[in-house]
């Protein structure tokens, strides 16, 4: 199963998240399919590749709750009923 989670890139106390797919299995630094954006927590920016966004979500990937509320300010939601996505 495939996940959209956040990395966590950066130096200490300047950390920048990349927001990627990638296996369940696979622990928060390992190997991803597919990076798809990324989050500045202390600038609070961030940019999202949509289109591969659409891409991971339509063949079933699931977004972690923190990359989904990240999603739901973006505005990506609105054609994604939430009855459709389950969160862990």
């Amino acid at each position: 199963m495939v996940k959209l989670r956040l990395k966590r890139c950066g130096r200490k106390q300047r950390a920048i998240y990349r927001i990627v797919a990638i296996d369940v299995r696979s622990r928060r630094e390992g190997k991803d399919l597919r990076k798809v954006g990324f989050y500045d927590s202390i600038k609070n920016q961030t940019y999202l590749n949509v289109p591969v966004f659409l891409y991971f979500l339509d063949r079933g990937a699931q977004p972690t709750g923190t990359v989904h509320n990240l999603l739901n300010k973006a505005g990506l939601f609105k054609e994604f009923p939430s009855n459709q996505m389950k969160f862990n």
